[in-house]
């Protein structure tokens, strides 16, 4: 990929907006997005997917961005857009496609009731989504065949059962999010996992070591950082906690692209 030298650091500086940025960011974003209807094998719903492509010479690996509770909103497809920047083709499904009144997505819901929607979603629904957003976005022209997922809170936890799920996923990130409950399903995952969390996020760092002793004992690839000072949804959040999201999110956004460019190359 040609970039120049001074474009190169300041990618490597910038972290996605914050949710109060994000719709303006969107907004003077010069990269190409675009909303796609997705085919789910087996299913009349179409899955609304917006898709983000980034600025280069050859083909681009994936990263699946898997959204919070609150649904695929401006500040996840902000997120996409900084990935794009980084150089990845970011696909972000909206995982409640089909789901709303009249069988639409999360712009359809009254505020507050996509996070109820989202609790109906086992992960039989999440991973046959996740898979048609994946055998998408791998046949698109300018895709190489490197997948990643990256998920936020309740995306998080998605993120890393979805490793244990998908044995050709290449990496995992895992943004405040839980790992899986059953100690025999982290055996079924190949693709190494990063894991970022703020201090005071004790509902979620609490079920940490569970998942590192699993990950240690199947000898699977498990990096985790905790951000001290730092609160549940910093990225989002970034203005929260007197400095301590901000000061997370720059250095968890720039663990999660070196990581995510170490293992899709």
């Amino acid at each position: 990929m040609l970039v120049s030298f001074a474009a190169a650091q300041d990618a490597a500086k910038a972290t996605p907006p914050g949710a109060a940025a994000a719709a303006e960011a969107l907004a003077k974003s010069s990269r190409h997005g675009e909303w796609v209807d997705i085919a789910i094998p087996g299913s009349d719903v179409k899955l609304k997917t917006w898709i983000v492509f980034p600025e280069r010479t050859d083909n681009a690996p994936v990263v699946l961005v898997i959204h919070e509770i609150f649904g695929l909103t401006d500040w996840v497809r902000g997120v996409a857009d900084q990935l794009a920047a980084e150089g990845f083709i970011a696909v972000a499904p909206d995982f409640l496609s089909g789901k709303g009144p009249n069988g639409g997505a999360t712009d359809s819901f009254e505020e507050g009731k996509a996070r109820e929607a989202i609790r109906t979603l086992s992960a039989d629904d999440v991973v046959a989504r996740l898979d048609a957003a994946r055998e998408y976005a791998i046949k698109l022209p300018a895709a190489k065949d490197k997948v990643a997922t990256i998920g936020f809170c309740w995306g998080g936890t998605q993120s890393f059962m979805y490793a244990t799920r998908q044995p050709q996923l290449n990496a995992a990130v895992v943004y405040y999010g839980s790992g899986p409950k059953d100690a025999g399903d982290y055996a079924k995952i190949s693709a190494p996992v990063l894991g970022l969390y703020g201090s005071d996020d004790q509902r979620v760092n609490s079920t940490i070591q569970a998942s590192e002793d699993a990950m240690k004992a199947g000898s699977k690839t498990f990096t985790k950082q905790i951000y001290e000072g730092a609160g549940h949804g910093f990225l989002r959040q970034q203005d929260g906690r007197d400095g301590a999201n901000l000061k997370a999110s720059k250095s968890a956004w720039n663990e999660t692209v070196a990581f995510l460019k170490k293992q899709l190359g």
